[in-house]
């Protein structure tokens, strides 16, 4: 792990509902200003775990602890650094937005109306922050309640699946969304399970699995270990074919009109190169590709 300010850490965090073992004594670390994905097959612990870190569910065991300080401890001074999405968003449907989050803000304690503008503008809802919710698309509510997440100024919000059920256009506006309060130093956690885009999103990942942590990391350096596929671009390509065919270190090959495709891990990729230039091909291009997909199947499986 980098050595930056630990905004969430769980120590053997462990939660059992009845006789299921739901999230088995997980060990998590996000530093301030990570885009942390949480990634996992459904049923995993993801959901479980999010409402531990907000003091929604309680652990078995285990604790959390949220800037440094137990959130059992010091649950109402922590709370009030964050800001969470974690179900689908419950608006008055025949209330406007700049309504619905005025409600909210009196609730909390926010007293400035422009607070409320820069809000509805940081997620491109300015031009219809007076229309009635009712009227406004579902990726539209999404961000509507990520507004209202960012009401409290927070320095981390946690967010659960919030791209869900949205069409390309919202998931778009949402990721864009994302990155843009990255940029502004907000520390991101959200569980989601798509994974492209997860890759596109976040600095850092951890996949659980039946509630067990699998891996953690940098998303660069964990792909780095998974399987990569390699597209190469040489001469005489149906003999370069059939020579890397009898070789066991690939694992999979294909061929088309113009290149090959194989698939090693990531640190045999200067062996492919040796390899081809000692059988005397011409080497015009190795191209390699690593999908956050790839990775994920690697270590969970198909489910």
């Amino acid at each position: 792990m980098q050595n930056g300010e630990v905004v969430i850490a769980t120590c053997n965090l462990h939660k059992v509902f009845k006789k299921t073992i739901a999230v088995a004594n997980l060990n998590l670390e996000v530093q301030r200003e990570d885009v942390f994905g949480f990634l996992g097959p459904n049923g995993a612990g993801k959901s479980t775990t999010i409402r531990m870190l907000l003091d929604l569910v309680h652990p078995t065991r285990g604790e959390v602890f949220l800037f440094g300080q137990s959130l059992k401890k010091h649950r109402h001074a922590i709370l009030q650094r964050l800001g969470a999405l974690v179900e689908k968003p419950d608006f008055y449907p025949y209330l406007s937005g700049r309504t619905n989050l005025k409600i909210l803000a009196d609730m909390m304690g926010i007293v400035k109306e422009s607070h409320i503008d820069e809000v509805l503008q940081l997620v491109k809802l300015t031009k219809r922050a007076d229309d009635k919710v009712k009227t406004y698309s579902h990726g539209m509510r999404q961000r509507l309640g990520i507004a209202q997440a960012l009401l409290g100024n927070p320095e981390l919000i946690i967010l659960d699946e919030p791209t869900i059920g949205l069409d390309p256009q919202g998931m778009k506006e949402v990721r864009n969304l994302l990155i843009e309060l990255s940029q502004r130093g907000i520390t991101i956690f959200l569980s989601s399970h798509l994974l492209h885009e997860v890759e596109q999103i976040c600095t850092h990942m951890a996949i659980i699995d039946k509630g067990k942590l699998i891996v953690q990391g940098k998303v660069d350096e964990l792909l780095r270990q998974g399987p990569t596929i390699v597209r190469i671009q040489v001469d005489r390509l149906q003999e370069a074919c059939q020579l890397l065919a009898q070789q066991t270190w690939i694992k999979k090959l294909e061929m088309d009109s113009s290149e090959i495709k194989v698939q090693l891990s990531y640190s045999e990729i200067p062996r492919l190169n040796r390899w081809l230039v000692a059988q005397q091909f011409q080497v015009y291009r190795l191209t390699p590709q690593t999908t956050l997909e790839d990775y994920y199947l690697s270590l969970v499986g198909e489910g």
